[in-house]
């Protein structure tokens, strides 16, 4: 079992990790956001729907399963390699042969070529995916840390240089591939692991036992998830997709560092635990409590703040993409009740429950999803429906663990209630103040500023548990970093 020592360290790393790769990433897409066209960001997200479902192939739900396993040993993860390569061959085939397809269903010619060298990251998808599963077992998040940031720095300059040369599209291409490469060329030299010409049947067939329903689930996840961008870029234009997903990724860099951190640690720290109910709950209900603390503020500003932002970052070509950073904050404040409820499903090796409820989930997901089209019949009607899912889905991931561990959604909302309560009040005031005639540079720093304070005076003066915590915890931190 891991210590609380080592879990807190390894959240933070894990946190490190993910909001220095995404500060680089960030800075470097708004300087290619301000040289590129919306249309190449569009054409790109078209082919990532089909990349993103190929991925889920290729690691086939193996990763989840060595972290998961308590005796997870070196024939087990040279088993899910080689299993994973091959997996991995077949899958690039098909997408290498259907290409012209994809182009033709998009009516864009210039997409084949793209999709064929894209899909060539499936490859080094498979070394990745087994050093994270080897990273998080051990909980060597520091290293992870090192990787994440040794790697998209340089490919940042990459694309930025690519971009400046006219390139276009092929800069975000070479962007997204050197970051892969580089990340798992750095983790090769740092990371004990080496794939050795070893391969169980056996082995391989009992974690795919387990690992099979997260693959179905997170395909079921992936193709729902991707749907939306599929019929945007379907039935609409590429900068129209490209103004829904950059709308998406304001809140999603934000939650992601987050929300990804504590899955991430949550996941291996809950399966040490997995026989104990009563810590396997008190886990995570911090986790929840937590990270809704965090999160919460930071939504309800950033959509207070949308239209400045994207002026100020994206410029004025970008405003299109303001409605759909409002609806996906909105949206990202259920994460913390997701990402916690399925670790601890996944931590008990319930991947029966996780593969019904991604199947529950998707039924009427998708039902939303085509009514919010046909009677919107706008990408802004689109974002509407993903809104009214992930609150409906909030529910269906925390039902099983009423039963599982005793933990209700009910003792869940009462538990993020109070964040919620007081986030809505900082954002409200931050809107108003966006409303004067203050120059727009002086008025944005202004409302980050107040509503830090606001936020943070009222968990004070409520005299706000969550609120100590967190202090004590980054001081335990940085006690444990000084010795």
């Amino acid at each position: 079992m891991h210590s609380k020592n080592t879990i807190i360290a390894s959240l933070f790393w894990k946190f490190f990790e993910r909001s220095g790769t995404q500060l680089i990433q960030f800075c470097v897409t708004i300087a290619l956001a301000r040289i590129l066209i919306p249309e190449d960001f569009g054409l790109v997200a078209l082919i990532a729907i089909f990349i993103n479902v190929a991925s889920v192939f290729v690691q086939s739900g193996l990763n989840t399963a060595l972290i998961q396993k308590k005796d997870a040993d070196d024939l087990d993860f040279s088993s899910v390699f080689w299993a994973s390569l091959g997996i991995a061959t077949l899958v690039y085939a098909i997408l290498f042969f259907t290409a012209p397809f994809i182009a033709n269903f998009y009516g864009q010619p210039a997409l084949v070529t793209v999709v064929r060298v894209l899909a060539l990251t499936l490859f080094i998808d498979v070394f990745n995916s087994i050093q994270n599963a080897y990273i998080s077992r051990n909980m060597m998040f520091k290293k992870l840390f090192f990787r994440s940031i040794g790697a998209i720095a340089p490919s940042g300059i990459v694309g930025l240089a690519l971009a400046l040369c006219n390139f276009g599209v092929w800069a975000l291409v070479a962007q997204q591939f050197c970051n892969a490469f580089l990340a798992v060329a750095i983790m090769w030299f740092t990371v004990p692991w080496r794939p050795s010409f070893k391969f169980s049947f056996t082995r391989f067939k009992n974690l795919f036992g387990y690992g099979w329903k997260l693959l179905v689930s997170s395909l079921i996840d992936v193709v729902y998830t991707n749907f939306r961008g599929l019929l945007i870029g379907k039935f609409f234009s590429p900068a129209d997709l490209a103004y829904y997903n950059r709308g998406d990724n304001f809140p999603f860099l934000i939650v992601n560092n987050i929300n990804t951190s504590i899955g991430s640690v949550l996941l291996p720290s809950l399966a040490s635990f997995q026989d104990d109910k009563v810590q396997l709950k008190k886990m995570m209900r911090r986790a929840i409590i937590t990270s809704t603390f965090v999160i919460t503020p930071m939504m309800a500003g950033l959509a207070a703040m949308a239209k400045p932002v994207v002026l100020v970052v994206l410029g004025e070509k970008w405003l299109p993409c303001v409605p759909f950073v409002q609806a996906y904050c909105f949206m990202y404040l259920f994460y913390p009740i997701h990402t916690s409820n399925l670790s601890a499903i996944k931590a008990m090796g319930r991947s029966d429950i996780f593969l019904k409820l991604e199947i529950i989930k998707k039924i009427y997901g998708i039902s939303i999803l085509l009514g919010s089209y046909f009677y919107f019949k706008s990408p802004i009607g689109i974002a509407y429906g993903a809104m009214s899912s992930a609150v409906i889905s909030s529910f269906v991931n925390a039902s099983p663990n009423k039963k599982l561990m005793g933990y209700s959604y009910l003792e869940q909302i009462k538990d993020i209630l109070p964040s919620f309560l007081i986030a809505i009040v900082m954002g409200t005031i931050v809107w108003f103040m966006g409303e004067t005639d203050l120059p727009l540079y002086a008025t944005m720093p202004l409302q980050v500023i107040c509503g830090v304070i606001i936020y943070i005076g009222l968990a004070k003066i409520l005299r706000f548990e969550r609120l100590d915590y967190l202090i004590q915890t980054i001081k335990d931190f940085k006690k444990k970093k000084a010795k």
